[in-house]
């Protein structure tokens, strides 16, 4: 299956980017490269422009490579929350600009065979790498307790504890296999009038997605580590798709642009700090009315764009 993947709000990442011809640039979840390459289109080479483009998909990694081949950029197979060693190993001391377009790609969705979606069969998986944890490991290994919790927290399910429930009675007969085994069984502990409103198998399957890879986690590491190696005057483009995701770059945005945090009842600032950053947008950028017609997989995306004033 050829990796396809649309992106989403290409033209309002490049304003935010502000891309500079000799920049270096950094697309931390490369997938099927359309940002990247649209960046990297921008870029000249001869004047010392770059582009970093890293993914944790080795499929991705072998499709962006492909599309990005002969403009100035170069693939790295890793995970964004490590941009500040690849970019030791690189030899690179700061960028300009740093895209994180989060959560999973229309082609790992697409692709049945990765587990992803609860729309067709296939083994549970939704490993982004391919290695470590699965979603069978998650699903037929965690008490009910621990699956309660994350897909409370991960997927904001008011039907939590009645899905853990039947999740752990349908396991003791025979391991749960397939995404559609779990979707049954979802779709089982949820009221009748919940499943004529929506599928109710969304939240579940992105609550385990997010455990099994470790998202919020490395999306923390990532915010703080991605700031850090911008250049002053860089900006960092941040797209998320769920709340969960879009509260935690919010607030490490606002952290980034707070300054004195002296007690407020302090005559004169004893603390010196003052912001690191300022918000390019206050609002989140979302998807116009053409986006939305031509890729509804837009419709919950939210662009936040932040510059680096100081180190």
């Amino acid at each position: 299956m050829e990796f396809k993947h649309i992106s989403v709000l290409l033209d309002e990442c490049l304003e935010g980017l502000d891309i500079k011809p000799d920049g270096v640039y950094c697309d931390g979840t490369a997938g099927g490269a359309g940002h990247s390459r649209e960046i990297a289109k921008r870029l000249d080479g001869a004047k010392g422009g770059r582009l970093i483009a890293i993914d944790r998909d080795p499929e991705a990694v072998a499709a962006a490579t492909e599309r990005l081949a002969g403009l100035p950029a170069q693939v790295i197979r890793g995970n964004y929350s490590e941009i500040d060693e690849i970019f030791r190993r690189l030899g690179i001391k700061g960028a300009d600009g740093i895209l994180l377009d989060l959560g999973v790609s229309s082609y790992q969705l697409d692709n049945a065979e990765r587990g992803f979606s609860y729309h067709a069969d296939a083994p549970l998986d939704m490993r982004m790498s391919g290695e470590g944890l699965s979603a069978r490991d998650v699903v037929n290994g965690y008490d009910y307790q621990a699956l309660a919790k994350i897909i409370f927290e991960y997927g904001e399910e008011k039907f939590a504890r009645s899905i853990a429930q039947k999740i752990v009675k349908a396991r003791e007969e025979k391991p749960i296999e397939t995404t559609l085994e779990l979707a049954e069984i979802i779709k089982s502990a949820v009221p009748q009038k919940a499943r004529r409103e929506k599928n109710p198998c969304k939240k579940t399957f992105q609550a385990i997605r997010i455990e099994v890879n470790a998202e919020l986690e490395h999306l923390s590491c990532a915010l703080d580590k991605a700031f850090d190696v911008l250049n002053v005057g860089g900006r960092l483009c941040i797209i998320t798709f769920h709340s969960l995701e879009d509260r935690l770059v919010k607030q490490r945005f606002q952290t980034f642009c707070k300054g004195c945090v002296c007690p407020p009842d302090f005559p004169v600032c004893i603390c010196g700090q003052t912001p690191r950053g300022r918000l390019v947008n206050r609002k989140p950028i979302e998807a116009g009315e053409a986006e939305l017609a031509a890729n509804n997989r837009s419709r919950s995306a939210k662009l936040r764009i932040i510059e680096k004033i100081k180190e």
